[in-house]
């Protein structure tokens, strides 16, 4: 059996959903993207919001508008995708990478900040599907020691609680639409916020220095961040679907766990936020030698995100692994299973059963 990491949920709707811009003959950023900017804002409940071409771009938005600048210092969390790290970079600034809490919570340690006068602001990921463990407290922290906290929420589209959606709670929030998130428009991102000076500043810098497109007078300097009716319309077909998605995937879960019971130690999840899982995450004791297993097995599945302070390209800042044991130990042991639309319980099944067999449990 041949199982991949990962396939698009993409069907007939959404091909339909293409054919309809075309016949509206009007392909660049107009009204199809115009409604899923308003769904969007519907479902994470934040007063503002604009598209990027990407979750990077949209990170590197949101900073821009802020004024972040070189010199500028921006804790980072250790371990998520590099995306937050290099939005930081593009501007000149220094990221700072701060361990997680323990290896299968992934959120920023609070206590391992070491804050200095340069230091401008914390990006903290919500990663695989729920909301990081400590929200709360690390606005808390941000909002005591005047830092902006950024939430990355490429993997939190629909997550929130009673109260509110994950990427509300800081400066800004961002989302990406890229082709293995909750939905997608192949790629895309999406940035909110409460604050509308910070909005109008970003409507500036994603539209080449103006607020409306069709004039050729630019008040400011900007860029093009926009991105097609194409993408707004796939993106209105995928968010129909996503109640559909958010119950297939919790069932994804709860198969995994079904067949692996207690033998793998699962990541962290909130219970009081809801949870749809990008990829269902386990804990094994050598997670290398558990996905060479696999692959001889034909399941292709992944690790668990490369600590961001071993990345090669940032190996200038120097960082020691000794101020990241728990960032080490989720990567040794993290493994991100298949948790695509699509596969089948035969499919969990055997993913599982190669699994503990791997473990030398079956």
């Amino acid at each position: 059996m041949k199982i991949p990491q990962f396939k698009s949920f993409v069907d007939k709707q959404d091909y339909s959903s293409l054919e309809k811009v075309f016949e509206n003959n009007y392909i660049a950023e107009g009204p199809y993207a115009k409604k899923f900017h308003d769904q969007l804002l519907d479902i994470i409940g934040a007063k503002y919001g604009c598209f990027a071409s990407n979750g990077t771009l949209a990170i590197y938005l949101g900073l821009k508008a802020l004024g972040i600048k070189p010199g500028d210092e921006i804790l980072v969390q250790n371990i998520t995708f590099i995306a937050s790290a290099n939005a930081v970079e593009m501007l000149g600034a220094t990221p700072i990478f701060v361990d997680i809490p323990s290896f299968n919570d992934l959120t920023i340690d609070i206590t391992k900040i070491k804050l200095n006068p340069n230091t401008k602001a914390l990006i903290i990921a919500h990663l695989f599907g729920t909301s990081c463990s400590n929200i709360e407290e690390v606005k808390s922290y941000c909002d005591e020691n005047g830092i902006f906290l950024i939430e990355d929420s490429a993997q939190a589209l629909a997550i929130s609680n009673s109260e509110k959606h994950c990427g509300t709670y800081g400066k800004f929030g961002t989302f990406s639409f890229y082709a293995d998130k909750t939905i997608t428009t192949a790629e895309g991102g999406f940035v909110v916020t409460d604050d509308e000076v910070l909005y109008e500043k970003m409507l500036y810098l994603r539209n080449q220095g103006r607020l409306k497109s069709g004039s050729f007078v630019h008040p400011e300097i900007g860029y093009n961040f926009r991105i097609t009716d194409l993408q707004g319309a796939l993106g209105l077909s995928q968010l129909s679907k996503l109640e559909k998605i958010k119950i297939t995937k919790k069932n994804i879960s709860e198969l995994y766990k079904k067949y692996l019971g207690n033998n793998v130690t699962y990541l962290s999840i909130r219970d009081d936020f809801n949870y749809i899982p990008f990829r269902v995450v386990v804990f094994v004791n050598d997670a290398e030698k558990m996905l060479n297993y696999m692959v001889e097995n034909g399941i292709e599945s992944r690790s668990m995100f490369y600590p961001l302070h071993k990345q090669p390209c940032y190996k200038y800042l120097k960082h020691s692994d000794m101020n990241y044991p728990n960032s080490l130990e989720c990567y040794n042991k993290g493994i991100c299973l298949p948790t695509w639309i699509g596969i089948t319980e035969k499919e969990i099944m055997y993913v599982s059963d190669i699994l503990l067999k791997g473990l030398k449990l079956k």
